[in-house]
């Protein structure tokens, strides 16, 4: 069993938490749980085995729907009038049992719930264990784009117990693999090299040690987005046939691809993305066929780090950093080449 500390330390407050790794790391539940709690709200999906144990507490569980489709504002209404019959206070606890869309509704809901609830994540996929349990960001989707409304709403504590990844389809399993070949461009050159408890804590690492001196993503926590800015663009293009998992691990090669054209970066470079991406984590490298360049292009301005024109984090001779202002012509001119 492995433990890391995620350190959020701004002045006279301590708002560090652990993050519990390895097979049975559930049974550790209850030294999360803050002290003085009397009832827990469970956000779940159906399918999720129900198998914390939360004795002499006051438990009802909550069932989101599935999909991009019920990560909605309409899902947070739902449950946060369950919270308010079930007397739910800032001093209860919220828990999310699930992958990464339930951690961002749930923990959206908890930010939320008297101006901010507890919560505690119970991730049962590899990209909620490496990505939405931890730091804070939570949040739903609009029909004009993707995690538009949200917090920043820090855990009391993450639970990742790699029991629950035993019976996860093929596709959820490649999903946790886009993130995790993202975490080999920001640090992680390491992780083929490693069994996945040990894979999980340096992943967990790396964004820790970044969200500890960014918490808001004022600056260097945007790095994590490292090829998301087309990721969700295509994953909204395609009606979210395309997983975000799926989705990153092309973004990432679009990134390297654009940073090439930009002249920061190499051919070599270029390759040893597609390298990792398809060689190391057996993903895709290109888009889906029939996507529209305009309808991209318009996604990609609705992104979160757009402020002035199109904003992406880029490979560079300094490593991955933001690049806030990126021609819209080289852009629509890399799309052009980039796309079936």
């Amino acid at each position: 069993m492995l433990r890391v500390t995620v350190p959020l330390n701004y002045g006279l407050t301590d708002r560090s938490y652990d993050v519990i790794i390895g097979h049975g790391a559930l049974r550790e539940l209850s030294s999360l749980i803050p002290e003085g709690t009397r009832r827990v709200a469970v956000v779940t999906q159906e399918g999720i085995p129900q198998n914390w144990v939360l004795p002499n507490l006051d438990v009802e569980v909550y069932q989101i729907g599935r999909g991009e489709a019920a990560k909605t504002l309409a899902t947070i209404e739902t449950l946060t009038r369950g919270f308010a019959a079930q007397g739910i206070t800032r001093r209860d606890l919220v828990l999310s049992v699930g992958g990464g869309m339930v951690c961002d509704v749930a923990g959206f809901a908890a930010s939320t719930w008297h101006r901010g609830t507890p919560v505690i994540h119970v991730a049962t996929t590899v990209l909620a264990m490496i990505d939405a349990a931890i730091g804070g960001k939570t949040g739903v989707n609009l029909p004009e784009g993707k995690n538009l409304v949200g917090a920043f709403w820090q855990p009391s504590g993450v639970i990742c117990d790699l029991s629950a990844l035993v019976t996860l389809p093929a596709r959820e399993t490649r999903n946790g693999q886009g993130e995790l070949a993202k975490y080999h461009f920001l640090g992680g050159e390491d992780l083929p090299t490693m069994n996945l408890e040990a894979r999980i804590a340096r992943c967990v690492e790396i964004k820790s040690e970044i969200v500890a001196a960014d918490e808001r993503e004022g600056g260097r926590r945007a790095l994590l987005n490292y090829g998301h800015t087309l990721a969700h663009a295509l994953e909204i293009a395609t009606d979210h046939d395309l997983a975000h998992g799926e989705a990153v691990a092309i973004g990432l090669v679009f990134a390297a691809e654009l940073a090439f054209e930009m002249e920061r970066i190499s051919q070599d470079r270029v390759e040893e993305h597609r390298r990792v991406v398809v060689g190391e984590y057996d993903l895709m490298d290109v888009p889906p066929s029939g996507l529209d360049i305009d309808l991209i292009m318009e996604l990609l301005y609705r992104d979160k780090k757009a402020i002035d024109g199109l904003t992406f984090v880029l490979d560079g001779p300094q490593g991955i950093e933001v690049v806030e202002v990126v021609s819209e012509e080289v852009v629509r001119d890399t799309l052009a080449r980039f796309l079936p």
